[in-house]
């Protein structure tokens, strides 16, 4: 069975069959799917799939992109939706430089930062969005060192992965471990041990090869598991079970 650490089924993507799709993913051999929220109202959605679903589990926080109208008041949500039983880190959270039209740097570095303190205080990991920025979401995460998280579709170097592993994160890798020109995370990969590792989708982004181009969704996690574990040099079965061993350890999920 596959744990998908990150998808977005609170997405428009998904406005037509989200109830077909989640309810069909224990058959596809997804037995658990983590839903982080973006902003406040998908991190509301999160929580209310989290609740329909038993597989199903949530994290809340502010996205980078969608920190523009951040207010005292967000962290405030954000700390009551963080109390609710199936909310198991704050995230989705970070930095991205990518697009000119985010919000300023500073603003960014600014609501990462709380929300960092927000997860240290509650005691929850965080789930890291990392585009453009790897030098200042580093020096970010060493200004927090009681707080533990994952940098979700990694997109560093080697070194930089060995860095966070050192610090005690984690990292997480999405189809685009199996598109052909993907030589910087087949190096991370390869430089991580692979109980330091976990598999996800991004659905409805980010799928992987064979189905590059379409949308995605948690039953395609199984092709990303399959290059890790090449990449591993061990057997999809025995990559699956680790992968979901450590997204159960690392989200507190018991059975």
């Amino acid at each position: 069975m596959l744990f998908d650490t990150h998808a977005h089924y609170d997405s428009r993507q998904f406005d037509r069959d989200r109830d077909t799709v989640l309810a069909g993913l224990p058959e596809q051999g997804v037995s658990l799917v983590l839903n982080p929220g973006c902003d406040l109202p998908s991190s509301r959605k999160a929580v209310e799939l989290a609740e329909r679903y038993p597989y199903v589990y949530a994290a809340v926080g502010v996205h980078p992109e969608d920190c523009a109208d951040w207010e005292d008041g967000c962290l405030l949500e954000l700390r009551q939706l963080a109390s609710h039983r199936k909310v198991r880190a704050i995230g989705e959270i970070g930095l991205d430089y990518y697009w000119k039209e985010n919000p300023p740097r500073a603003l960014q570095q600014n609501v990462f930062r709380r929300q960092m303190e927000l997860a240290q205080s509650l005691r929850l990991p965080v789930i890291v969005h990392d585009r453009e920025a790897h030098g200042d979401c580093l020096d970010i995460v060493r200004d927090y060192p009681k707080v533990r998280g994952v940098f979700h579709c990694f997109s560093g170097s080697a070194e930089m992965a060995r860095e966070l592993v050192r610090l005690g994160w984690m990292i997480s890798f999405t189809g685009v471990l199996t598109y052909q020109n993907a030589r910087k995370a087949v190096e991370a990969a390869q430089a991580v041990p692979l109980e330091r590792i976990m598999i996800e989708t991004d659905s409805p982004y980010m799928a992987p090869v064979p189905c590059r181009g379409k949308r995605c969704d948690s039953s395609l996690v199984v092709h990303t598991c399959a290059r890790l574990a090449e990449i591993k040099g061990i057997s999809l079965e025995e990559c699956a079970r680790i992968t979901l061993e450590n997204g159960k350890r690392f989200f507190s999920i018991r059975d």
